[in-house]
């Protein structure tokens, strides 16, 4: 039995994941957190999501309930998942982490402390999304040069980060496939007379609307023909479902830097 603590657990994604993890054999919600001074600090997790009253009370940080858990669920925001990563690691926790957003510079400072414990991370968790990346590997790599390649993500109106995480993972791993550096040929806006569009660009373009979960579009465009691949979210569940499995899947494994390609086995 696994013992997870979830972070931001009065949120939207914290909140799924503290209900979905009693359908999972294995797994026990030991301590839900919230950042301190939330409105809902003391409250009982089940009321707070509406799955009935479960004698859990929501925390103030992650140091009230780090003793209790053995592994850390979090798709909070960048500076709190730093912060919850540092306490982690200090402590010997495990941690599944689904927040996006982090720079080069983040990567830099959160890198070694991943790594030093057994931490799945992941720009998303779905089973579809790292299907999708391993067929778009394979895609990519065949058509080569002779097919323009762009990616579409949409998002609801109250994402923070532009692209997405997902966006700049799928990027990225087109841009390997074809021996692409992508710093210089991604494009993340056309406006005006910007002239012919370079044969290696890779267009990386962003919509945020209404309550969208989570849209991503790749098109390769070829003369004569298009290929259009894409993967539609309809609900965050996807996306919890995704880290608790991640979260059993790490159980027993060494400390090291893991990802859901790891989790599901498709490398």
């Amino acid at each position: 039995m696994i013992k997870i603590g979830v972070a931001g657990a009065a949120g939207k994604m914290g909140g799924r994941i503290s209900v979905l993890s009693g359908e999972y054999e294995g797994i026990q919600l030991a301590g839900v957190f919230e950042r301190k001074g939330h409105k809902d600090i003391g409250s009982d997790i089940g009321v707070l999501t509406g799955s009935g009253q479960s004698g859990l009370e929501l925390r103030s940080g992650i140091d009230e309930i780090i003793g209790d858990v053995d592994l850390i669920i979090d798709f909070t925001s960048i500076e709190s998942t730093k912060e919850n990563l540092r306490v982690a690691a200090e402590k010997g926790r495990a941690m599944v982490i689904g927040t996006t957003g982090f720079t080069k510079d983040d990567m830099k400072e959160i890198g070694p402390l991943a790594e030093s414990i057994p931490c799945v991370m992941a720009s998303n968790m779905s089973l579809g999304v790292n299907l999708l990346l391993k067929v778009l590997r394979e895609v990519a790599s065949v058509l080569g040069d002779e097919y323009d390649i762009e990616i579409i993500e949409a998002h609801h109106r109250l994402k923070k980060d532009a692209p997405s995480g997902t966006a700049l993972k799928i990027a990225q791993v087109i841009a390997d496939a074809v021996n692409r550096d992508l710093e210089e040929v991604a494009v993340y806006e056309r406006k005006g007379m910007i002239g012919a569009r370079r044969r290696k660009e890779i267009g990386i373009q962003t919509i945020r609307a209404g309550d969208i979960v989570g849209e991503h579009t790749v098109m390769f465009g070829g003369l004569g023909e298009r290929i259009e691949i894409t993967h539609k979210a309809s609900s965050r569940d996807t996306f919890a479902r995704g880290a608790l499995k991640a979260a059993l899947w790490l159980a027993g494994k060494p400390a090291g830097l893991y990802d859901m390609q790891d989790v599901l086995g498709l490398k």
